[in-house]
């Protein structure tokens, strides 16, 4: 079995960045995607970012409009989301999610998709 752990979340303020982490354990995985995805109060999941497994594509939803960034490091069995200029609406709980095999790139923003899934972190960012 995979396990998922995220960190990094907090409390900032509007305007400023969080780094979360996305740390695996268990099977390494050589073909699949990793996403993160982010459930506000009273919302559905929402696709954030992905990344393939060797860093080559990556993948944002249109609404980050540049200002998250993801990457990933295989040495650390890490996957990260840079989140710059955050904004209010950027507040809420934040997964990531692993697939243990490769998936068609239109379909990365899908969580039905992946395998795996972290606890999740909370991001709120004050105004």
């Amino acid at each position: 079995q995979v396990q998922l752990v995220e960190s990094g979340g907090g409390l900032v303020q509007a305007g400023g960045s969080l780094r979360l982490s996305c740390a695996a354990s268990g099977r390494t995985f050589t073909s699949g995607p990793v996403g993160w995805f982010r459930q506000a109060p009273g919302k559905e999941r929402e696709f954030v970012a992905a990344i393939s497994w060797s860093g080559g594509s990556t993948y944002y939803d249109i609404s980050m409009k540049g200002r998250f960034t993801i990457s990933r490091d295989n040495a650390k069995n890490t996957v990260y989301l840079q989140m710059n200029s955050l904004k209010p609406e950027d507040t809420a709980v934040y997964y990531c999610a692993a697939k243990n095999s490769r998936i068609d790139s239109g379909t990365v923003n899908t969580p039905d998709e992946y395998d795996y899934w972290g606890q999740g972190t909370q991001v709120t960012v004050s105004s």
